[in-house]
């Protein structure tokens, strides 16, 4: 069952990318971000207000540190993801997002100080290689003139604001159990949101609904919103964070699938080339670098 739900747990979270590129011309990025969490909201806080009631002190105590967990993940990284969208490939983007581990081992080592060996610098640069291979579509010509896709761009900073949050994930308080922690940086990013929403509003930008919008909204607000939460921590806690965070690996592939049958996206000879390179350097850098780093400690 684990291994079940940490599949479907990876194949909603590429979903939600999917989804949101289906929809980019009918649904403005921000007002999208704001009615995918407004509405997981709705359907949690039955559940989540007692218990951040009966936990309001130490939330209040740990507000700041909450309010920028929040930020960085719910606000930043999804809207940013739906921004980026409008212009490139959801192939582009899950694949971007394998970056995720280098990105975080490169944030752990220089803010952090934790050592890092020269095989994993090695794959850190093979991995960002990946990365440029990716958002240069495999032309020379626009890392020359730096004429990059704005999509692209914004899906690079999604990927350094999960990085940046899964890094400052140590600061939660440990007092908090995770459905509370989950509910209260919902809260907030949703609070954080609708000021952005309103803007993008009146600035012109207003959502077409129909059947296909609207239940692509609920799609993004159950699926990779509150059942990936709920089966990520289930698999977890059967299998341990090391053998579930493999699963991750998963993402780009099941993306690049969904993307071609459900968009008809073109998979070409660069997306390949930067898959490899990008999960190259995760194996130098994260798998080989571990091994390396117990047979040290071991010695």
């Amino acid at each position: 069952m684990p291994y079940f739900l940490l599949t479907l747990t990876v194949l909603f979270w590429a979903g939600n990318f999917v989804t949101a590129r289906g929809i980019h011309a009918d649904f403005p990025p921000l007002t999208m971000s704001f009615m995918r969490w407004g509405l997981a909201l709705l359907i949690i806080l039955p559940f989540i207000l007692p218990r951040i009631l009966r936990k309001w002190p130490l939330i209040r105590q740990h507000l700041p540190v909450l309010t920028l967990l929040s930020v960085l993940s719910v606000v930043c990284f999804n809207s940013f993801i739906y921004l980026g969208v409008q212009t490139t490939q959801a192939t582009n983007a899950t694949l971007m997002q394998s970056a995720v581990p280098i990105i975080i081992l490169v944030f752990t080592s220089l803010f952090l100080g934790e050592t890092v060996v020269r095989r994993q610098w090695l794959g850190v640069f093979v991995s960002l290689a990946g990365v440029l291979m990716l958002v240069a579509k495999g032309d020379p010509e626009i890392l020359m003139t730096l004429s990059f896709n704005t999509g692209d761009l914004w899906i690079l900073a999604a990927v350094l604001s999960w990085s940046a949050y899964s890094v400052m994930l140590r600061l939660k308080p440990a007092e908090l159990d995770g459905f509370t922690f989950f509910g209260v940086t919902v809260v907030i990013g949703v609070v954080v949101l609708f000021p952005f929403m309103l803007w993008e509003y009146l600035a012109g930008a207003r959502p077409q609904w129909s059947p296909q919008t609207l239940s692509a909204i609920i799609y993004m607000a159950i699926c990779p919103s509150i059942l990936s939460y709920i089966f990520w921590n289930r698999g977890v806690a059967e299998l341990g964070p090391a053998k579930a965070g493999l699963f991750i690996y998963l993402m780009p592939l099941f993306g690049l699938i969904l993307a071609v049958i459900f968009l008809n996206e073109t998979v070409e000879p660069f997306h390949f080339i930067g898959m490899g390179l990008i999960f190259s350097g995760i194996y130098l850098a994260i798998i080989a670098g571990r091994n390396h780093n117990d047979k040290k400690a071991s010695a």
